[in-house]
């Protein structure tokens, strides 16, 4: 075995080592600023990630079946806040009421990312809390979530009408955050322009 070779499973090994201090560095800039809300994401300003979530099993809404989503509903030049939640989520029973609140004041379409939940127990959370969201995906393996760089649940997101990630807020929303924070994030992304290309044609 040559030297080169036996140094690679050393560097391998490294590797998460060398993730998790870079990750531990986010955390700690984000915390230094006073707002653990706004740990930054590498998403912002681009386009949301291709996915498609079919709907939570049984979800329905005065008696109509409660459509899940896929990105291409993220471009259609309104705002919309995307909300990723679980029943089994405790500051996720603390925020909904809140969610309320955030689509009554914004007037935005709300979409919910079911993240890794029992279709029962998240027709149940909602059954119980109400179902503020115009749709609702079930990702019940957690990919489209961790494509969309979750930390943990829950995350709110706000993206433009041309699909692209323009906020993300880690942790429950409060009534704070949606004054001082999501509204002037959803004002702003109501006056974001077109992608360049689409801006040229």
């Amino acid at each position: 075995m040559t030297e080169h070779t036996a140094q690679r499973p050393r560097l391998l090994t490294a590797i998460p080592f060398v993730l998790f201090a870079i990750l531990a560095i986010v955390f700690y800039f984000a915390l230094k600023s006073g707002d653990p809300s706004r740990i930054p994401s590498a998403l912002i300003g681009k386009p949301v990630p291709a996915f498609s979530l079919a709907a939570v099993d049984g979800l329905t809404e005065a008696g109509n079946a409660v459509a899940g989503f896929a990105a291409a509903d993220l471009a259609r030049g309104r705002v919309t806040v995307v909300n990723v939640w679980a029943s089994w989520c405790a500051p996720c029973h603390e925020e909904h009421p809140l969610l309320v609140v955030l689509k009554e004041r914004s007037g935005v379409d709300l979409f919910g990312i079911n993240y890794k939940d029992d279709p029962a127990d998240a027709r149940r959370f909602l059954g119980r809390y109400g179902n503020p969201f115009d749709r609702v995906g079930a990702d019940r393996n957690g990919r489209t979530a961790v494509d969309w760089g979750v930390y943990g649940v829950p995350e709110t997101f706000v993206v433009d009408g041309y699909g692209r990630i323009a906020f993300k807020h880690v942790g429950p929303i409060t009534e704070q955050a949606i004054a001082d924070i999501l509204l002037p994030e959803i004002a702003k992304a109501r006056s974001a322009k077109p992608p360049a290309a689409a801006a040229g044609g």
